[in-house]
């Protein structure tokens, strides 16, 4: 008697109402919109299914963050070229490109909430620059970061692990003694160096994610970071940075810290 009461609770459930689409429990206190575009749950996430709050809103998916899921958007456009000017991928992998110093994009958007994803990027983690950004503009980038993982499997690969140094010592790598007074970067080789935040963050400089601002939109590599070291002034005139003075076994020690190699991309 049990099981068949069982199972007529689950045919009833399960019964499509309108449209071949089972009930959906949202409708109940939301008003249906983008009917066409299928699910509540299919831009929103949730849990349509149950009617109890806590369950039905759980891992909810506002709608300003659910823009991606119109297409190919003017706000898509937009945080993709702020993706672009913020330098996002010399760190992250997002849309399947980018360097792996710290955790995938792709994968932090089927692991975590948007208002999560919104969050990090409000509220950096050490090392990660303070980029200051308009609410609007962290709606753009979250939107651009789901659209960018959508059909994309999660990656198994683990990013770098960075060791940050809390011991109170200062570190004597050639990052931190030349530039790390002034700069930031994330490396492969010794995770996060520095504590300077006057210069721009280095982070994945010698990769072709890194902003193309050597000279004339030129991307940095060994050689255009040599001359720049030498005579910061001599590529651009305004520069405040003095000359850096390496030996050429330094200089072999600040390359082996900032090269990338597992840049895929490389």
């Amino acid at each position: 008697m049990v099981s068949r009461l069982l199972a007529a609770a689950l045919l009833v459930v399960a019964t499509p109402v309108w449209g071949g689409q089972p009930h959906q429990f949202c409708l109940s206190c939301h008003p249906a919109h983008y009917e066409d575009r299928g699910r509540c749950s299919d831009c929103h996430r949730g849990n349509p299914s149950s009617d109890r709050k806590n369950i039905a809103h759980s891992g909810l998916r506002a709608g300003k963050y659910a823009c991606f899921t119109l297409g190919d958007t003017a706000q898509i456009k937009e945080g993709q070229l702020l993706m672009d000017q913020l330098a996002c991928r010399r760190c992250h992998v997002s849309a399947g490109r980018g360097n792996r110093l710290a955790v995938s994009l792709d994968s932090s958007a089927v692991r975590k909430t948007a208002g999560e994803l919104a969050s990090s990027i409000r509220h950096p983690v050490a090392n990660m620059p303070n980029f200051s950004l308009e609410e609007e503009q962290i709606t753009m980038l979250v939107n651009t970061i789901l659209a960018g993982a959508q059909g994309r499997k999660t990656t198994t690969t683990a990013p770098v692990r960075v060791h940050f140094n809390t011991s109170g010592k200062k570190s004597v790598d050639i990052f931190s003694t030349k530039c790390g007074s002034c700069h930031r970067i994330l490396s492969e080789r010794s995770g996060a160096l520095g504590t300077g935040d006057i210069g721009p963050n280095l982070s994945g400089i010698l990769s072709e994610n890194y902003p193309k601002t050597f000279r004339n939109g030129e991307l940095w590599n060994r050689a255009n970071l040599k001359l720049w070291l030498k005579n910061p002034r001599e590529i651009r005139p305004w520069a405040r940075m003095q000359p850096v003075i390496l030996t050429e076994k330094e200089m072999k020690e600040l390359e082996s810290i900032i090269v990338i190699s597992s840049d895929p991309n490389m």
